[in-house]
């Protein structure tokens, strides 16, 4: 068979791997593990979502809400849009595929940061674009920078903010001046899939009724611990919305994901639970790397990068006494992992073994 030309140089995104695999790959019982790698949720869904998946587990053998109604209803009267501003993924990394078939092609580019989403150039890359990485400022996105590397076959800008995997926050000012520089034939991709961890976000959804090249990522994965039933969604103008649409699948919504998210929706207290547990353990994570002279970024988002010498050893040793890391190789940083914030004991057996092994 004769595949695709751009399948030759294409890496393979590996995403955390589940704690039962690691399990069978050790000789130790899952239960034993705690995995700090892939930014969920420690405290698991919302109770509400739960009851609602349990509920819904009756139908499962009908087809779901194909245009999701109304869990694009709710949503909608949340964030103060309208359901046509909506487009539903199956996580956000779907949208991510959608805005790239819509406008991307060969001889084409997009414009990203140094330490971006590893998803963002393999799907313009998969598309038959390039991807012109702009280097970073501390660590985070200078964006600046990055409005003035578009090019004429520029097609989108994709910026992450809070940004994984480095943590690291934009300014509101940035963000704005960056929305007001990006020209109208120039999509810009603002993924804001930790938005809620942060109080201060800039709110850019006034924005969409105005600007057709703007589209607002997020998801259900993080702040709602919904990671495994992979819901996210894109806010943008109805008429790019609608041509998106045009490439979405029927059903890629499943129906157990649609009423757990719609519960999620109502469950304030366990999101203002969850934002509690992350910030209690990001003040616990970097006050302690300060007292071990550890060199930490400063995070805003559910996770923090640690620089432990040799990134790959510290998380092959971690790995081998039940606690799952990320090493960030694989992003331009072998030098550091990136720990999830866990509940506090996680975070204590996390912190523990990496003083044994200093």
């Amino acid at each position: 068979m004769k595949l695709n030309p751009q399948l030759d140089q294409l890496p393979v995104y590996h995403g955390g791997r589940p704690l039962e695999e690691v399990a069978r790959e050790l000789g130790l019982p899952a239960a034993d593990l705690i995995k700090l790698a892939s930014n969920e949720n420690p405290l698991g869904p919302s109770p509400k979502a739960i009851a609602a998946m349990r509920d819904k587990a009756a139908e499962v053998h009908l087809y779901p809400d194909g245009n999701v109604f109304y869990l694009r209803q709710r949503l909608a009267e949340k964030l103060g849009v309208t359901p046509a501003n909506l487009i539903f993924g199956n996580g956000s990394n779907e949208i991510i595929e959608f805005v790239s078939r819509a406008v991307l092609g060969p001889g084409t580019n997009i414009v990203v940061s140094q330490y971006c989403f590893a998803i963002y150039p393999i799907a313009a890359h998969l598309a038959g674009a390039d991807c012109i990485s702009v280097p970073a400022k501390e660590f985070g996105h200078d964006l600046a920078a990055m409005a003035a590397a578009i090019t004429p076959e520029t097609r989108i800008v994709f910026v992450a903010n809070p940004n994984n995997p480095t943590g690291t926050r934009a300014s509101n000012e940035a963000v704005m001046d960056l929305v007001n520089r990006v020209p109208d034939e120039v999509l810009l991709v603002m993924d804001e899939a930790y938005f809620e961890f942060i109080d201060d976000a800039p709110d850019l959804l006034p924005l969409i009724s105005k600007k057709q090249n703007l589209l607002v990522m997020r998801t259900f994965s993080k702040i709602h611990g919904l990671a495994g039933l992979r819901v996210g969604y894109g806010i943008g103008h109805p008429d790019f919305v609608a041509a998106l649409e045009k490439i979405r699948q029927p059903f890629n919504l499943n129906a157990m994901a649609q009423a757990a998210a719609l519960a999620a929706l109502e469950d304030d207290k366990h999101v203002q639970s969850t934002r509690k547990n992350n910030a209690e353990g990001l003040r616990f994570f970097e006050n302690a790397f300060s007292d071990m002279g550890i060199e930490t970024v400063p995070s805003h988002a559910n996770f923090i990068l640690a620089k432990v010498s040799d990134g790959k050893t510290v998380f092959e040793q971690l790995q081998k006494i039940g606690i799952i890391t990320r090493a960030m190789g694989g992003y331009g940083l072998p030098d550091w992992i990136r720990i999830s914030i866990g509940t506090p004991l996680e975070n204590g057996r996390c912190l523990a073994a990496l003083a044994d092994l200093r």
